[in-house]
């Protein structure tokens, strides 16, 4: 016997429809309408139709549905979002290729190891939270915590770029990967590209600043420097791939210098434990 499908309870989420979407599909292409659609009806029929064969996925009038694309582990399939992603987009995801054309909430690639995730708007905290693999594109500005735990293994090395301003930790116990904040789509010119704590507990990994920072927006386990021509050559392939997703021009981007912030020990807080 199939076992029932467990809704939430009444009246928890005002307005939403416990049902699945309506599904148009012209060969590998399928169109869903989110409006008014619960996030676990939505996820199961985006999984059916990947299932089924679908190759483009386009969601129209999502507005905060969370866990699109989670634990999705396929390649050549790409999921498009017409509104605002909920959280844990692209979450323990392996080859998905998403794009938001709104904005993110918190959580946008968590954990994820491989594929590629664009966001044509702001998103919100914890970016990449352990991201093993893949990329990361944000247009606008990014919150708290992002990149944090952001880890790299042999040739899987994650990037995060986000094209506005960050708030504190950014980067934070970072242990690989690169991450990137370019200031250039910020809200809010007034305020500094990020935060406080840059970097703090990083062990590993690489970020890269366009412009300057601060020794008091930093950790204490980084070392600032600018970037010259040999770090350039890991730079400049993510700034090209970047600008052609969001239509921007790479050499505009990196027309101006750029800060790398880089941990000074791969054990921080060694000397915080007692040797045996």
């Amino acid at each position: 016997m199939k076992p029932a499908s467990i809704a939430p309870p009444a009246g928890v989420i005002e307005g939403y429809r416990y049902v699945a979407p309506a599904v148009e599909c012209d060969g590998a292409t399928v169109r869903m309408d989110a409006q008014g659609v619960y996030f676990q009806q939505l996820n199961d029929a985006v999984r059916e139709e990947i299932a089924s064969g679908a190759k483009l996925i386009r969601l129209s009038n999502v507005n905060g549905q969370r866990y699109i694309g989670t634990g999705l582990r396929v390649s050549g399939v790409k999921i498009e979002v017409e509104g605002t992603a909920g959280n844990d987009l692209a979450m323990f995801s392996d080859g998905i290729e998403i794009e938001v054309f709104g904005n993110g909430q918190d959580g946008v690639g968590n954990t994820m190891s491989s594929g590629r995730i664009v966001v044509h708007g702001d998103a919100g905290d914890v970016l990449g939270y352990g991201m093993r693999g893949g990329s990361v594109y944000i247009r606008g500005d990014v919150g708290y915590r992002v990149g944090i735990h952001m880890k790299a293994f042999e040739k899987l090395v994650p990037v995060l770029v986000c094209g506005g301003k960050a708030r504190d930790f950014f980067g934070e116990y970072m242990a690989g990967g690169m991450l990137v904040l370019l200031g250039i789509n910020a809200r809010d010119d007034s305020q500094p590209i990020a935060g406080g704590f840059l970097g703090a507990g990083m062990h590993g990994g690489v970020i890269y600043v366009r412009g300057s920072v601060e020794p008091w927006q930093c950790g204490a386990e980084v070392a600032i420097a600018t970037v010259g021509e040999e770090h350039m050559a890991e730079l400049r392939p993510v700034i090209e791939d970047y600008a052609k997703a969001m239509g921007m021009d790479a050499e505009d981007i990196l027309s101006q210098p750029f800060t790398r912030i880089a941990p000074m020990s791969h054990r921080p807080y060694a000397k915080l434990y007692a040797s045996m």
